[in-house]
């Protein structure tokens, strides 16, 4: 499986923010952004990475992450010049995921907690597997409905009378076939193509599963400066109570075996003496001491 990660967008959400730098390197806590989904793909076992941002912000995505060598994994990058809507990642990445299946997930999603999502990768074959998670505004995200037997049912984008309070999170798990179904798609009623539509047609085909996450899953959306803020927020809050950072590649990396522990320590011997190096530092000390556990 291959991974696509969309930082692309407007950001106008976060405006003037975004007069800066793009949305996805706004800070979340003590990371930028991006690091926190570029994680949970390193930490689902995806080594091949293609990131899709617009034309200007793709020279600081390339300064930040580079050819993702450094973490084991490989990093391309492919251009959207325009926001045209979530589902054109697909298209745009076509050649990137060539017949593999793919995950997508959004740049400013960020997760914590639970076992839905590293079981979800575990346990894919094929179709296409996305989630529902309980909000109280599901009239900004894509919705789920369900029936009385726990069947999704149906599927909308930003509905105005949200069917349920099941919203679709940013991360999709798909089957090669989401390149052919993004490929045939038309603009929605507001100019994008939509990913909610790709959805429907596995659901047509009777080929979508959805998988509730629980209450022990986080599902952060920092696409809003109130929603950035309040990430920044969770996240320093579980990473001074726990003594575990969030959103770490390199130690991802280094629990997924893309890097050996002596490997691990050469890449932290060369960060600037901080706190994430302090940190990676004694992740090491630990692996030293007892062995590394499986991811």
């Amino acid at each position: 499986m291959k991974g696509v990660i969309l930082a692309g967008g407007a950001g106008s959400r976060l405006y003037p923010l975004t007069q800066v730098t793009s949305k996805q390197l706004q800070p979340v806590y003590d990371k930028p952004m991006v690091y926190y989904p570029l994680t949970v793909l390193i930490a689902s076992g995806i080594r091949e990475i293609c990131l899709i941002s617009t034309p200007h912000d793709l020279p600081r995505f390339r300064q930040l992450l580079g050819d993702g060598s450094q973490w084991g994994i490989i990093i391309e990058y492919r251009e959207q010049p325009q926001p045209d809507g979530i589902a054109q990642a697909l298209q745009i990445a076509a050649s990137f995921i060539g017949k593999d299946s793919v995950t997508l997930i959004l740049g400013d999603n960020i997760f914590f907690g639970g076992d839905a999502l590293p079981r979800a990768f575990a346990e894919f074959h094929s179709g296409a597997t996305i989630f529902a998670y309980h909000v109280n505004d599901p009239e900004r995200y894509g919705v789920v409905e369900f029936d009385a037997e726990g069947r999704a049912v149906s599927l909308e984008e930003k509905p105005a009378q949200p069917r349920s309070n099941y919203a679709v999170p940013g991360v999709y798990l798909y089957d090669n076939e989401a390149v052919n179904i993004a490929g045939t798609l038309q603009p929605s009623a507001r100019g994008e193509l939509e990913i909610t539509d790709v959805n429907k047609e596995y659901l047509r085909r009777g080929s979508l599963r959805v998988q509730r996450l629980s209450r022990g899953t986080a599902w952060l959306d920092a696409g809003t400066s109130s929603s950035l803020h309040e990430a920044s927020a969770y996240v320093q809050t579980i990473e001074k109570r726990q003594g575990m950072k969030l959103g770490c590649p390199e130690e991802a990396a280094l629990y997924r075996g893309f890097l050996s522990l002596d490997q691990f320590e050469t890449l932290i011997a060369g960060l600037p003496r901080c706190e994430y190096r302090d940190y990676l530092y004694e992740v090491a000390v630990e692996v030293r001491r007892v062995g590394l556990k499986s991811a």
